[in-house]
């Protein structure tokens, strides 16, 4: 198969490449000068002039163009000119999804969150599909060999209690900017928010019972949005994104707090993030090198997923594991699909039993180094770009 790929610097786009061609495609790289979302003449011209290529026979030369995430004026121009486009969507929200092209019939979209896939088709979207995301196992088992060779065979650990990720408190967390909000309002929403963190695997702001719509609508009279009409955006859903976003701001940082105060715990995220007493920020970490060695020398890998994430298994969950690095978890439906606690990781489903399982565990390396072990080789099985890509490029 002939991939045309739309290159847009994603961190992640090297491995899958390298796996489209270890499957036998042929992947040529494009670039877009983007603006906004907006099918512009220059944008439609460049796309134009490439999937209209035709081969010696007169065939058309490419069979798909392909992306990480959904862009909707690719899609149009791929809607245009008649050719399949498909997308695997790996951010969570992801409101591109809302646009009034997303059911464009050269779609084909990939989500790797069951309960986003479902409220996609509920919506009437027939172009949604579901996938876990990937890896790509070769590199990051050749690199974990490499990793051990250089400290005789054995892990030479250079922290105990890693978390890689961002904390999100700065411009990204959007409720701490509301200028106002009645003092009712806010004090009910913001105990919602404090149960939640207490509570893994569940979202309370679906729960009609726990937080009504009127609190819903009552919150979009103080916070407003942009409407432009190409968008059929679910403002509710973004505003309830909002308060997820703000229990994850606060989750993170109140568990890397206590962790601090226990154990030798580092954080790596990006630059201008609010210091944490007892936790040592060491800035951001490469996807391709750095990340994957902090992950193999990590005693403890933590997870946190986005609380926008409702079921989904997070990247961050199969690049620890893919690493050959021991994670400890929050729990998620999907995550217990895959993985069994206790065995390929470990799952906690409270933060003070993420803690307490942090404690164990630094104390017990031979558990540790089988559960990773066990990790690793489920990832490599179930996980790799090899194996997904597969049904992804089916035509």
């Amino acid at each position: 198969m002939r991939i045309l790929y739309y290159d847009w610097d994603e961190f992640n786009g090297e491995d899958c490449r390298d796996a489209m061609k270890r499957l036998g495609h042929q992947v040529d790289v494009f670039k877009l000068n983007m603006n906004g979302f907006d099918l512009t003449p220059e944008i439609e011209g460049k796309i134009k002039e490439l999937v209209t290529k035709t081969d010696e026979a007169g065939k058309r030369y490419y069979d798909l163009l392909y992306s990480f995430d959904f862009f909707p004026n690719i899609s149009e121009a791929c809607q245009k000119y008649d050719i399949p486009y498909v997308s695997w969507v790996f951010d969570c929200p992801h409101y591109t999804l809302d646009s009034h092209v997303t059911n464009n019939p050269v779609n084909r979209i990939f989500v790797f969150d069951k309960v986003l896939y479902q409220n996609m088709v509920n919506k009437g979207v027939k172009t949604i599909n579901y996938s876990p995301l990937g890896v790509n196992e070769k590199r990051l088992g050749e690199l974990c060999q490499k990793l051990d060779k250089e400290t005789g065979g054995e892990i030479a650990y250079e922290h105990d209690v890693s978390f890689l990720g961002n904390l999100y408190d700065n411009e990204y967390n959007f409720y701490d900017q509301v200028n106002f909000l009645p003092p009712v309002l806010k004090g009910y929403t913001d105990a919602v928010i404090k149960a939640q963190e207490r509570v893994f695997g569940a979202d309370f702001f679906t729960e009609e019972e726990i937080y009504p719509y009127e609190k819903v609508k009552e919150l979009r009279q103080y916070i407003q949005f942009e409407q432009t009409g190409k968008y059929e955006i679910d403002y509710d859903g973004v505003m309830l994104d909002i308060l997820r976003k703000k229990v994850t701001v606060n989750e993170r940082r109140n568990i890397l707090t206590e962790m601090g105060k226990r154990f030798n715990t580092v954080l790596y995220t990006s630059p201008g993030t609010k210091p944490i007493e007892g936790v040592c920020d060491l800035g951001l970490a490469s996807y391709n090198e750095k990340m994957p060695r902090v992950f193999h020398r990590s005693k403890v890998n933590l997870n946190i997923t986005l609380r926008s994430i409702l079921s989904g298994v997070s990247l961050r969950v199969i690049d620890i594991l893919a690493a050959g690095g021991f994670l400890i978890t929050n729990y998620q439906a999907e995550i217990a699909e895959y993985f069994e606690d206790g065995v390929d990781l470990v799952m906690a489903y409270t933060p003070e039993d993420m803690i307490q399982k942090t404690a164990y565990y630094l104390q017990h390396e031979d558990e540790r180094k089988e559960i990773a072990f066990n990790g690793q080789k489920k990832v490599f099985e179930n996980f790799a770009y090899t194996k997904l890509l597969q049904d992804i490029l089916k035509s």
